[in-house]
């Protein structure tokens, strides 16, 4: 509901996971938050991505 309404301001827009809807831990690349990154690279959704580890 919130994040439908268009600001009354530009600068006042943020952006929103388009699966869930969190607006925090946005990745801009994806379009998606954190969390939500996670799974995806887990369930090998997203091609190229993977857990790093060292």
């Amino acid at each position: 509901v919130k994040a439908s309404r268009k600001p009354k301001y530009k600068t006042r827009g943020y952006n929103r996971c388009r699966r869930c809807g969190r607006p925090r831990g946005y990745f801009r690349k994806f379009g998606i938050c954190r969390i939500c990154l996670r799974e995806l690279a887990h369930s090998g959704v997203i091609p190229g991505l993977t857990k790093s580890s060292w």
